[in-house]
């Protein structure tokens, strides 16, 4: 089992009050996996994948990625085993402005002491990978919204990482580049990568084989086949009653 967690929790203090953003998450993901998380703002979707992805420690609670047991690390071992095990890609593409295309896509190679030829020829391989091999030498900002995510992808894949963890991966793409970036991601899984991704996006959320519904820090429902089908049609007509 690649990630295994039980009865997580996760609490922050607000001033004189306390903040429950997980309530006793239990599941498991298989290595080969593609798990997508829903839910409404404040389920903890997000909290869930900051832990799952070692950006925090939970409050109470169990996880083990791929057989290490994360509870009590120190920040330099949850930074070392991150670097090690986690690709993150983000709604936001975090790519820095001052640096090419493939240098963007060397930074966790640089972190990893790798030296400089054999990072460029990582980096050329996975930039052909999500199909940018012709755009290298350009900067994020030369670049649309689409190709911006497939470098975040490219530098989340280049340390070949036992998960790529995704958050919102489409939310600032328009539907078709939006689309694109799942091809993309479906790609990738069939290639034997394992994907957790956030989303809010019921089309989107039909790409996984599981779906796992949260509710107020909570796991309310999990769905795979012809369930998952039955419920993503309720979700989507539920939300656009509500709209």
């Amino acid at each position: 089992m690649l990630i295994h967690i039980e009865k997580l929790t996760k609490t922050y203090s607000m001033g004189a009050s306390e903040v429950s953003a997980l309530r006793g998450v239990s599941f498991s993901v298989s290595r080969g996996d593609y798990v997508a998380v829903m839910g409404p703002s404040g389920s903890g979707k997000s909290t869930l994948m900051h832990l799952i992805g070692c950006l925090d420690q939970p409050s109470t609670g169990k996880y083990w990625l791929d057989g290490t047991l994360v509870e009590g690390m120190s920040d330099l071992a949850l930074s070392k085993l991150r670097n090690e095990k986690v690709g993150f890609v983000f709604q936001s593409f975090n790519l820095i402005p001052q640096l090419s295309v493939v240098e963007n896509v060397e930074v966790p190679l640089v972190y990893r002491g790798v030296g400089v030829s054999k990072r460029i020829e990582l980096s050329r391989q996975m930039l052909d990978r999500v199909g940018l091999a012709k755009r290298e030498n350009h900067r994020p900002t030369e670049l649309s919204g689409g190709e911006c995510q497939r470098v975040a992808i490219a530098r989340a894949l280049v340390t070949e990482p036992d998960i790529l963890l995704a958050d919102e991966p489409t939310g600032n793409l328009d539907t078709k580049t939006g689309n694109d970036i799942m091809e993309v991601l479906d790609g990738l899984n069939s290639m034997g990568v394992t994907i957790l991704m956030v989303t809010h996006d019921v089309a989107k959320a039909r790409h996984a084989r599981r779906v796992v519904m949260m509710q107020d820090g909570s796991i309310s429902r999990e769905l795979v086949g012809s369930d998952l089908d039955l419920l993503v049609d309720q979700y989507d007509v539920s939300a656009e009653a509500s709209m």
